[in-house]
């Protein structure tokens, strides 16, 4: 080994390295709580009442969670976006408006690229927040609202490296951020608006009728047909059932792969039964502007596989299986 390299940490001594970095973030954050009042309310306030967005601006490590920041604001209704301090003294200053608000991030509170725009961003007429852990330093006192985010000691044992005061200010920007929301009265649905692709997105966005095979793809046969014919009918749907129409070709019943094996275990003949003796009556089904979630949540409930969609007049217009919710990634 390198006589000049530091020795390996035994695992002991990384687990307790490890826990004491965890408490001190942990007492970071627990001291936020104590802190926030009337200035935080003013921040939330002054978002509100911009009408233009949220432009979150930081260097170095309080820069990633400036960005981060920036992001959670965006997906959860307050439009915001990052600028780099240093870019922005480079052209990207030309993004914010008098309508806007900039938050600057610092847990000097004198980075000199932060310092450097300060007097262009209030001259251009927003207003600035910043969250600094200095409530004494420059950029604090020339915010319209600061918010602190001190912390008593780093968790990095040089008491160098951002570690705690990265947290504390991550955790603030995240209750602001709910604060926003809250008060803008957003939620899952909104929250699903901005996130198609996710499985939120799915859930709250997907309609049975965007899952569901239309009526013309759904197995049926008349309850006069025999059960051999309702076995050829499932067969060639494929679903695994087939609806039962009565004469007026409204659904009476449905006839799955469940009700076969039942049939067959009570000792029925399928050869001579009829469908009266084997389907299912009132069959369970759903509307094709319910979310497909809901449909979902039926099929566990009850522990089927398959579900009829018809039309406020009863008209028998689609059906849906699990699979199909699966494939649609509904489950």
């Amino acid at each position: 080994m390198n006589p000049h390299q530091p020795e390996p940490a035994r695992a002991s001594d990384a687990v307790t390295l490890a826990r004491r970095v965890l408490r001190i973030e942990a007492d970071a954050v627990a001291a936020l709580a104590e802190r926030i009042g009337a200035d935080f309310e003013r921040a939330v306030a002054m978002i509100l009442a911009r009408h233009g967005r949220v432009i979150v601006t930081g260097i170095g490590k309080s820069g990633h969670i400036a960005r981060k920041l920036a992001a959670t604001l965006a997906s959860t209704g307050t439009p915001a976006y990052f600028v780099h301090a240093a870019e922005a003294a480079h052209g990207d200053l030309g993004m914010i408006t008098p309508e806007d608000v900039v938050i600057a991030l610092s847990n000097s509170g004198a980075s000199e690229e932060l310092l450097t725009i300060v007097p262009l961003v209030k001259r251009q007429g927003a207003k600035l927040i910043t969250m600094t852990g200095k409530p004494d330093s420059p950029l604090a006192r020339d915010a319209d609202v600061h918010l602190d985010a001190a912390v008593s000691e780093e968790a990095c044992p040089l008491n160098l490296a951002p570690t705690a005061s990265t947290t504390a200010a991550l955790a603030l920007g995240d209750a602001l951020a709910v604060a926003l929301l809250d008060a803008r009265g957003f939620g899952a649905e909104d929250f699903a608006r901005s996130h198609p692709g996710g499985t939120l997105g799915r859930r709250l966005l997907t309609h049975v009728r965007d899952v569901m095979r239309p009526a013309e793809r759904v197995p049926r046969v008349h309850e006069s047909a025999s059960v051999t014919a309702a076995l050829l009918e499932m067969t060639r749907g494929g679903m695994g059932m087939t609806a039962i129409m009565d004469a007026a070709d409204a659904p009476i019943g449905i006839f799955t792969d469940g009700d076969l094996r039942r049939a067959l275990e009570r000792g029925c003949d399928v050869r001579t039964a009829t469908l009266a003796e084997v389907m299912s009556r009132n069959p369970h089904h759903i509307g094709p502007d319910a979310l497909a979630v809901a449909a979902a949540e039926i099929m566990e409930r009850l522990r089927i596989s398959q579900l009829l969609v018809v039309d406020t007049d009863g008209v028998l217009i689609g059906a849906l299986t699990t699979h199909d919710l699966m494939q649609a990634k509904v489950i």
